[in-house]
């Protein structure tokens, strides 16, 4: 028997070429896998805020089995450690025999921004060349490589409550070959742009609707629980809604689950998926005024097919 390989972040991260990653995604979305509704457990801790336990498996028949096992505990940030921790176990789904210990941070990081970049290439205009980044956490710079690859960006501008973070997050893209700068006016950037891709652990609107311009692409990262949200209604009403899970995004993210709930979205409104984009069974943009919306929770496939690539950039035997 092969023995089990532990692939650590600076691996995961090379294995994982932005244009081949996006590329994967779409055929994993077009061809489908088992994907059982994630597991979420309430974890308690002597003291601060406890914290959750998310498994995420996923399977093609006959080919790769997987699951991902997140922590999510935010007390960490006073203990000097990173809130949000995980590993992903890979198999073979024909003998369920181990080949690979992932680390699931950085796969998650990877295949996350990778399907905001999947969603632009059918949602954003081709000619879209300036991105704002509405947060500065560990997912901004990745955002920020996987739009550069999918449309023409040449001005990047990062906003966050922080500016300092901004300024860091701009200097990093500045070194590796983008035009990026920090904002000091949020609601300007958000008017010049052709792209606003948020990532935020906000529960109220950062950006509000009548901002964006004609032709925008809204992309929302962040606001995972329903009583998250990083737009306000008017953004819902002035946008076509694309998700990356209908199941996902209609259950857990808080863009999609508040204004259902207040009727501000219709079921019918939410106009698409990333499997029905893929597929080609629903339409992207079809104008270049149009505003376009794409709020993703994550699903167990994308790290399936993240895994699976990185399995074989790196020569692990199926």
């Amino acid at each position: 028997m092969n023995s089990l390989r532990m692939i650590g972040a600076a691996e995961v991260d090379a294995a994982l070429p932005v244009v081949a990653l996006v590329d994967r995604l779409e055929q994993a979305f077009r061809e489908g896998a088992e994907v059982p509704l994630r597991h979420h457990h309430a974890v308690a801790t002597p003291e601060g805020p406890g914290g959750t336990l998310l498994l995420m498996p996923a399977w093609r028949t006959g080919a790769a089995l997987g699951v991902k096992c997140v922590t999510v505990f935010p007390g960490n940030t006073a203990r000097g450690l990173a809130s949000v921790l995980g590993l992903y176990l890979l198999l073979d789904a024909t003998t369920g025999r181990p080949r690979a210990v992932l680390d699931g941070v950085t796969l998650t990081l990877r295949r996350t921004a990778a399907a905001s970049a999947l969603a632009a290439r059918f949602l954003a205009r081709p000619d879209a060349r300036r991105l704002v980044l509405v947060g500065a956490g560990a997912l901004s710079a990745h955002l920020a490589r996987a739009h550069a690859t999918v449309r023409p960006i040449d001005e990047v501008t990062i906003w966050n409550r922080t500016p300092e973070r901004a300024e860091a997050v701009a200097r990093q893209l500045t070194g590796e070959g983008l035009r990026a700068r920090a904002a000091p006016d949020l609601e300007a950037a958000v008017r010049a742009a052709d792209i606003v891709s948020c990532a935020t652990m906000s529960a109220t609107p950062v950006v509000s609707g009548v901002w964006l311009k004609p032709g925008a692409h809204l992309d929302l990262v962040g606001g995972y629980t329903p009583a998250m949200r990083e737009t306000d209604d008017d953004a819902v009403r002035r946008a076509r809604v694309y998700v990356d899970t209908r199941a996902g995004a209609g259950k857990e993210a808080g863009d999609i689950v508040q204004p259902l709930r207040s009727g501000v979205l219709g079921e019918a409104a939410i106009l698409g998926d990333l499997f029905e984009l893929a597929r080609g069974q629903v339409a992207g943009r079809r104008s270049a005024e149009e505003i376009t919306l794409f709020k993703s929770v994550g699903t167990a496939i994308e790290d399936l097919a993240a895994a699976e690539l990185a399995a074989e950039n790196l020569g692990i035997p199926a």
